[in-house]
């Protein structure tokens, strides 16, 4: 037997819909990925408040495949920051295409992650790609593409409350689930360090697509 409740929210007029989504674009245009991290702290329950609005998204067959680990022990950042220079290096001296280095050139970035050890907090992001249940294994289904919709939440959520955040990905990050000691059933999806900018924090000077070239109407 199906479990349903009544749910309903606030209609708006047209004209409400417009400059509601207009604003929440412009706010979200803003949005930076940054690179160059203030120290200074963070309340603890800005990223408890983040993370629960994360995991409030949409997942398939509503498994919720994913879990937070928030890093902030001085001597854990420094291993992860260790372990991801080291396979960056590799990616930067031989794994990477040449074309992939060109297209890396406008942003200025190399192997050194020194924001892995200056953010005040580091939030790893791991895909469950099953539940476990006593003995039991539990499918959970549409995994990446669940665990994607949850960051895109957290990256807005991060940027709502103030902050900002870089989506880390070192390839390969095995070295995540054995420096946090995570079980078998879990795989790193995102490293994304949060916090405030530094004061002299700088970005590329970078243009988004316009509308003709990212969307389509039928």
């Amino acid at each position: 037997m199906k479990n349903f409740i009544s749910y309903s929210t606030e209609h708006r007029t047209p004209a409400e819909l417009i400059t509601r989504s207009r604003d929440f674009y412009e706010f979200m245009n803003a949005r930076r990925t940054l690179r160059d991290f203030s120290d200074q702290p963070v309340p603890r329950e800005v990223i408890e408040n983040v993370i629960l609005t994360a995991a409030s998204a949409p997942s398939g067959a509503h498994k919720q495949p994913w879990h937070f680990c928030v890093v902030t022990d001085a001597a854990v950042k420094k291993a992860i920051r260790e372990a991801a220079e080291a396979e960056e290096y590799q990616n930067y001296h031989g794994r990477m295409t040449q074309e992939w280095l060109d297209d890396l050139q406008a942003f200025g970035t190399d192997w050194h992650k020194p924001f892995l050890e200056t953010a005040p907090y580091l939030i790893v992001v791991f895909k469950r790609l099953h539940d476990v249940i006593g003995t039991e294994k539990r499918k959970n289904y549409y995994v990446p593409e669940s665990v994607g919709i949850a960051c895109g939440f957290l990256l807005a959520a991060i940027h709502q409350a103030g902050l900002v955040a870089l989506t880390h990905t070192p390839s390969p990050m095995n070295f995540l689930q054995k420096i946090l000691n995570r079980p078998d059933e879990e795989r790193p999806f995102l490293l994304i360090p949060v916090g405030y900018p530094a004061e002299d924090a700088t970005v590329p000077d970078l243009q988004r697509k316009g509308k003709e070239a990212v969307m389509t109407f039928y």
